[in-house]
Order: structure tokens, then C-alpha cells, then sequence
């Protein structure tokens, strides 16, 4: 699958930041939206495909999946509470 099959909310270009770079984006842009809005972060930083999908599963908020692109992989994730 190259892109998710959902609305996204909002879209966070962290492309080019290393660890923890696009987790901390991720986690600010989390906090800007209400409960049931789905965040897209992008990242060309390889240990996002770890450090994110664990976060995400700590937090309590719903991990929809991670879509590789050209250069980097789009983590997308639903705010559920």
C-alpha cells in the first residue's frame, strides 16, 4: 500500500530531521488537533519506523499505518483520546 486509505487532518513535513526529530513533530502536531483527527508525519529518518509505532501504542492512540514513498515513509496515526 503507497497511501492510506483515510482523511488526513493534518500533514507534517519532517523530512530531513533525525531521531527524535519527527516523533517530537509528530507529538506537537498531535496536541494541535481534536480527539478523532488523523496526523500524517513524514520522515526520511529510518528509526522513525520504530520509534513512532511504539509512541503511538504508549499514548493510546491508533497507529493506522506506515506508507513508503520516494525517500521516506508517511506515518500516519489517529488521536483517540
Amino acid at each position: 500500500m503507497t497511501s492510506p486509505n483515510v482523511v488526513i487532518d493534518k500533514e507534517i513535513d519532517a523530512r530531513g530531521s533525525h531521531c527524535p526529530g519527527p516523533m517530537m513533530e509528530l507529538i506537537r502536531g498531535i496536541k494541535s488537533v481534536p480527539v478523532g483527527s488523523v496526523v500524517a508525519v513524514l520522515s526520511s529518518d529510518p528509526g522513525s519506523a520504530k520509534d513512532i509505532p511504539i509512541w503511538v501504542q504508549k499514548a493510546g492512540h491508533e497507529f493506522i499505518g506506515a506508507f513508503p514513498e520516494q525517500g521516506f515513509t508517511r506515518f500516519v496515526v489517529r488521536k483517540m483520546r
